[in-house]
């Protein structure tokens, strides 16, 4: 009687297809009906700070790739400008007195001196100490714009961007400021930005500890950097569009 041989090259060979199969492994991609959520659009408030809706920020300003070596350069520039310079010491030529040698060349066992406005006595001149002089550091007007526009789409792109309405003080009431703040849900310092000066919002505001009022045509980069929440009037987007928008090229297309 023949009998089959099998190797074990056969062997392995049959109990690998012996294997049960795996399933195929699931897809992770998102659900067609899920879909990011656009910075653009933020929450908008009424006077009360009730929620109503939201509203569209402007993609000239608001839809900017954020720059940060600009932004850096913008912030650095701002410091900058903001120092006096007014720090200043006097050289040995500058201290009164000194006219005369203070003692004899030899003989005294200290070291010569011929003045004791000399740097290496008590009372004496500063050598290479401050003098007055100016910090200012210049930057083209595009760039900061475009520092502003990176900000402000950061601040976006974070989720920090409110909107309201107008605001209802009758009177300067911080007890009101602090409701409102609260309603909106602000947990933190906060930049609240008006379409022009209103001393009733500014008082009311103005003790709050991390909370600043600014007007729109006045807004900078340091003000950004160093407020976590933006609150913007409903009327300042015209106005920062209108100021802080990109210049148009001629050789640009519409």
């Amino acid at each position: 009687m023949a009998t089959t041989k099998t190797t074990s090259a056969g062997r392995a060979k049959t109990a690998k297809a012996a294997k049960p199969a795996k399933p195929a492994a699931k897809k992770t991609a998102k659900k067609a009906d899920e879909t990011e959520t656009n910075p653009l659009h933020v929450p908008f408030f009424d006077a009360l700070g009730e929620r109503n809706g939201e509203v569209d920020l402007p993609k000239t300003v608001f839809d900017e790739k954020p720059n940060m070596p600009v932004m850096h350069q913008a912030y650095l520039r701002q410091m900058a400008n903001a120092r006096q310079g007014t720090a200043s010491t006097k050289t040995r030529g500058d201290v009164s007195g000194g006219g005369a040698k203070p003692y004899r060349q030899k003989g005294t066992g200290r070291a010569r001196h011929g003045s004791i406005r000399e740097p290496s006595m008590k009372g004496g001149g500063t050598v290479f100490g401050p003098h007055p002089r100016s910090y200012e550091q210049r930057m083209p007007k595009q760039m900061r714009r475009l520092a502003l526009r990176s900000a402000l789409s950061q601040k976006a792109i974070d989720g920090q961007v409110r909107v309201i309405e107008s605001y209802v003080f009758d009177e300067p009431k911080t007890k009101q400021a602090v409701d409102l703040m609260e309603a909106i849900g602000f947990d933190n310092s906060a930049l609240i930005v008006l379409p022009a000066p209103n001393m009733i919002v500014s008082r009311s505001f103005e003790n709050l500890t991390g909370t600043k009022t600014i007007l729109a045509r006045n807004l900078n980069i340091r003000d950004l950097f160093t407020h976590t929440y933006l609150l913007l009037s409903k009327d300042c987007l015209d106005l920062l569009e209108e100021n802080f928008k990109a210049r148009e090229r001629n050789g640009d297309e519409k």
